[in-house]
């Protein structure tokens, strides 16, 4: 006779053993795993949000001075520092582009001053141009 031959049954309960038990806390811990993680992604997209909302504010507090009472977005504001300090793409974050401004703090020597009066001559008399240049990846440069 071999035990596989063997037809055996048990009209009783089978008695908890301790492998029945790490099976339940196991199940129970990745019921709460995922509770966590789901609750983790909700907070994370929260905190997102109050970060965006709180960059406005931080980036005018880094503004100079000058620049703060602008009602800008400072989301369409660019650090240029050189040869004016700022540029300011009006519209940009909303999708709307109205202007391109270029902002710079009262010239501190005659140099600067040259600088500036020559790019608002430029502007004034329409003295620019619009070209796209593309860099690829193995830096060769062509202009449109």
């Amino acid at each position: 006779m071999r035990l596989s031959d063997l037809h055996l049954r048990y009209t009783g309960k089978a008695p908890k053993t301790w492998l029945d038990s790490y099976d339940q806390s196991l199940l129970q811990l990745q019921e709460k795993e995922k509770s966590f993680e789901e609750e983790k992604e909700k907070l994370r997209k929260q905190s997102v949000e109050r970060g965006r909302k709180q960059v406005p504010q931080l980036v005018k507090k880094c503004l100079c001075p000058d620049f703060r009472s602008l009602t800008y977005d400072p989301y369409d504001i660019k650090a240029i520092m050189h040869p004016v300090d700022f540029i300011v793409f009006d519209g940009m974050n909303a999708k709307n582009m109205k202007n391109v401004i270029l902002l710079s703090r009262k010239p501190s020597d005659k140099m600067q001053s040259k600088v500036l009066a020559s790019i608002g001559k430029a502007i004034d008399e329409e003295n620019y141009s619009w070209k796209v240049a593309r860099i690829t990846l193995d830096g060769k440069v062509s202009i449109e």
